[in-house]
């Protein structure tokens, strides 16, 4: 079944269900606008409350050493998100395409610099990340049934690509069923977010506040600590872009992008630190950082014998912050396969569901992958900072076109000393671990992305002739499998 016989399987569809050829053909084989205000700050919060905020805060700690310092990182990361997610918010509404980081680069630089960043990002951060958060789930929600013991890896690893596959599924399906699951398990984060956070008020109405007298005392502030620090609390907060993704797909984006931001990562920055300190109600420094599970601990001292929701919850989150990912990064390869930077098959779009489909089966397949050796936490805390090279490159696109794109239309203007902030540091986070603490792995972290020039010379460049002979057959067998066809083009 090639392009045509399915275009045509699509008119009798409509003739079937008595819709005149015309009125079907205003229905466009494109990405729906089915994402509002609601779904969209549950987006924002869904993707960046993941299981971070309840597995390893400590990270934050063990590098300023001091409950005043920590805190204070947690808030600078929530306010540096902010910053970030406004420029984003300008780059968003002035240049109304899917992919976020990837069409702002190819306006401004070039398609160059574009597909580096589609190439480090479809096949490393995206889809580790991915593989990452389903292994967090899989733990959580496997400890239950091995009280006093670690889980079996093959059983984690069997659960974690049972999420990717669901998850992928369900997206794969619907926008809308999508959208609603997110909702639900943003819904089901937020409870146990509640639930630590008036245990914490409550523990401080109470007079538990010893562990914050000389907050600052015994603080372990320079340059390098702070740069480790934030890099781990930003990490938290990751997802703060995420709707940029998904531009396409908003419902009147000029007013739910922005609305969506200011809401959204304020409320997540209030959550993280109040969750920090009813941390610090309960456990001292030296306790949290001899915690494996910050979260699991504060349950069995404050909520036990009802300390089994800390797993339950932790684990929904992680999927939430799963399902929100999945749902963002097959945007960025659907963008990336339209503008000819990857398969074209994967910039098809399903005949019957209007979704990224074959986007989001690539992401997923390349995200179990990365769940079968399982321990890739080290090689995404290398690629981070790579990561936060494009974040800056893209707010410096955002300064380039104030002076170059003078004539496109700006509905979101932020003051140029934001996107200026951000920018500088950024690339200061980028210079930080390469210079204070220097390591072969960042050599070969840049090495990688590099090695996208080559693929970007041979393959879409020159576009040599066997590599099309190759995946020709490929796509037509992918368009019979999957019901895919091309998204037609959108008049202006």
């Amino acid at each position: 079944m090639d392009e045509a016989s399915l275009r045509k399987r699509r008119e009798d569809k409509g003739k079937e269900d008595g819709q005149s050829t015309q009125s079907h053909e205003a229905q466009k084989t494109n990405l729906q606008k089915q994402v509002g205000l609601i779904s969209g700050i549950c987006m924002i919060i869904g993707t960046i409350i993941g299981s971070g905020i309840f597995v390893s805060p400590k990270s934050v700690l063990a590098n300023v050493g001091a409950v005043g310092p920590c805190l204070t990182i947690w808030a600078a990361c929530g306010l540096l998100a902010t910053l970030g997610a406004l420029c984003f918010a300008e780059l968003g509404t002035m240049i109304t395409k899917s992919g976020g980081e990837y069409p702002y680069l190819m306006e401004a630089f070039g398609p160059i610099p574009a597909f580096l960043f589609s190439w480090t990002s479809l096949l490393v951060t995206k889809p580790s990340s991915f593989a990452i958060i389903c292994l967090s789930f899989a733990e959580y929600a496997s400890a239950p049934f091995y009280p006093g013991c670690d889980p079996p890896q093959i059983v984690i690893k069997c659960l974690a690509a049972a999420a990717i596959v669901t998850i992928t599924t369900v997206n794969s399906l619907s926008v809308k069923l999508g959208s609603y699951l997110q909702n639900f398990l943003t819904a089901a984060k937020m409870i146990i977010v509640t639930i630590i956070i008036v245990s914490g008020i409550v523990l401080v109405a109470q007079g538990k506040t010893e562990n914050f007298k000389g907050s600052f005392k015994d603080g372990k502030i320079s340059v390098s600590s702070l740069g480790l620090a934030f890099y781990n609390g930003l990490w938290a907060y990751d997802g703060w872009n995420q709707l940029n993704y998904i531009t396409e797909e908003l419902k009147n984006p000029y007013r739910n992008l922005l609305l969506s931001i200011i809401i959204g990562i304020p409320l997540v920055t209030v959550c993280y630190v109040l969750i920090n300190i009813s941390y610090f109600t309960v456990m001292t420094s030296t306790e949290l950082l001899q915690s494996q599970a910050v979260a699991v601990t504060f349950g069995y001292r404050v909520l036990y014998p009802g300390a089994w929701i800390v797993p339950l919850f932790v684990a929904l989150s992680a999927l939430g912050s799963a399902n929100g990912t999945c749902f963002t990064a097959g945007r960025l390869v659907y963008v990336a396969g339209r503008e000819g930077h990857m398969l074209k098959v994967l910039s098809y779009v399903s005949v019957k569901h209007l979704t990224p489909a074959p986007a989001i089966i690539f992401h997923a397949a390349v995200a179990i992958i990365y769940v079968i050796p399982g321990d890739i936490n080290t090689l995404i805390n290398y690629f981070s900072f790579a990561v936060w090279m494009f974040y800056g490159s893209t707010v410096l696109a955002l300064i380039v076109m104030r002076f170059t794109r003078k004539e496109l239309r700006r509905p979101i203007k932020i003051p140029i000393i934001i996107p200026v902030i951000v920018t500088l540091v950024a690339f200061l986070l980028v210079l930080a671990p390469i210079i204070t603490a220097p390591e072969l792995p960042y050599l070969y972290c840049v090495l990688f992305i590099l090695s996208g020039l080559i693929v970007y010379v041979f393959f879409v460049h020159f576009k040599f002739n066997w590599p099309q002979k190759i995946s020709q057959p490929i796509t037509m067998h992918l368009q019979m499998l999957l019901e895919v066809v091309p998204p037609e083009e959108v008049t202006e």
